[in-house]
């Protein structure tokens, strides 16, 4: 197990859980990238097969953590995505 990695993925993926909850507070994305979410997402699936082929351990469950969580972000962004700003309203 690779503390580093761990260490990585609990700094990185505590971004998501407030991330998504400032979303469903605020019901609005504006200025959040799906495009960036889905490359994320990527980065995480890419990590996650390399975890099952070559180094299968506990730091597993972090990069699913994570996933679940930035899918939680990401479906979020789908809902509220034609939603406008309050402040933009006039």
């Amino acid at each position: 197990m690779s503390v580093f990695e761990a260490g990585m993925l609990i700094c990185f993926g505590a971004s998501w859980p407030i991330a998504a909850y400032k979303t469903y507070k605020a019901k609005c994305v504006n200025g959040k990238s799906i495009h960036f979410s889905m490359l994320i997402l990527l980065g995480y699936i890419c990590g996650i097969i390399h975890k099952i082929l070559y180094s299968f351990d506990i730091v597993l469950a972090l990069y699913l953590l994570n996933v679940f969580f930035l899918l939680l972000d990401m479906g979020l962004w789908f809902r509220y995505r034609n939603n406008v700003p309050v402040y933009a309203v006039k």
